[in-house]
């Protein structure tokens, strides 16, 4: 049983299970194929796998929150977004995160945290400035199903992989390989990026699919908890009609942190851009939360 009153989404579970198994699989497969073509550089490749396998989960929520300009607020500075989150946790029986705002005018939200004890739900001013009180209740209640769905601290983990890639490659080939004289150092300068570069890609796209699904996931369970889907329609279609207002290198500069957001920065029409992209179309999203309306008003 769930321990939390958002509703449960065993899709959900099964994909970020599967996830998570893919991404082990993938990870020993990795670091053994490094540990075959690098003899001499295992100890390297371990100590620094661990080390960074430990900075990504304690500390990756807090780099996040700070990259993206987040800062903690008091209820007697933000009364209007406390009362908010209050409303949101008492009714979902959830432990109340910190609360924090980001000065950009770019409208959006996110959910940062490897649990709930140090969760943090920040809303940038420009969501404030544009959110009807019910509209923002949506989307608190999106972020904070995010938390109790722990597709958060999953997320973290699933994308450690690629980093991971790309930093164990660099260490391979400025380090081992420029000092090696064995004939077979060619060979490895050109097998190890072209390992990393496949573990890369296919540790990308199970995070972006899992990423798409969660969004989904946490609108729907955000609906049936406020009992209200068509404030959180109308957060969406109000965001996502701002954000094409913003300039494009202000959206740029945000990009980056997509798959934290309430919604991207920036998205693209195009099929293969959809198939990587971080959140569902907006149309889905609403369709969803029209089915979610119907589904309600039969009950």
């Amino acid at each position: 049983m769930p321990r939390n009153r958002f509703a449960a989404d065993r899709g959900l579970t099964t994909r970020m299970v599967v996830t998570m198994f893919l991404i082990g699989l993938l990870y020993v497969v990795f670091v053994g194929a490094l540990l075959a073509l690098l003899r001499g550089s295992w100890p390297i490749i371990l100590v620094i796998a661990g080390l960074l396998f430990v900075a990504q989960f304690w500390f990756s929520d807090r780099i996040a929150a700070f990259s993206m300009g987040a800062r903690e607020v008091t209820p007697e500075e933000q009364p209007e977004l406390h009362g908010v989150v209050d409303r949101i946790c008492a009714l979902a029986d959830l432990p109340k995160p910190k609360v924090a705002v980001a000065q950009s005018d770019v409208p959006n939200a996110f959910a940062t945290g490897r649990n709930r004890k140090n969760t943090v739900v920040c809303v940038t001013s420009g969501l404030l400035r544009r959110l009807e009180p019910e509209e923002l209740e949506g989307v608190v209640a999106h972020e904070l199903a995010h938390v109790a769905h722990k597709d958060v601290m999953v997320m973290t983990v699933a994308s450690f992989l690629g980093v991971l890639a790309g930093v164990i490659t660099r260490i391979g080939l400025w380090g081992g390989f420029r000092r090696s004289r064995d004939p077979g150092t060619t060979a490895l300068v050109v097998l190890v990026p072209l390992v990393s570069a496949a573990v890369y890609a296919v540790s990308f796209l199970l995070t972006r699919m899992l990423s798409r699904y969660r969004e989904l996931s946490a609108d729907r369970s955000a609906a049936l908890l406020t009992g209200r889907p068509s404030a959180l329609a109308s957060a969406l279609t109000k965001v996502s009609g701002e954000l094409a207002a913003i300039p494009t290198r202000d959206l740029r500069a945000t990009e980056p942190f997509n798959a934290f957001y309430f919604a991207p920065a920036l998205t693209s029409s195009a099929t293969v851009s959809r198939l990587l992209a971080t959140h569902p179309s907006l149309e889905q999203r609403l369709a969803q939360l029209a089915a979610v309306t119907v589904e309600l008003d039969r009950r």
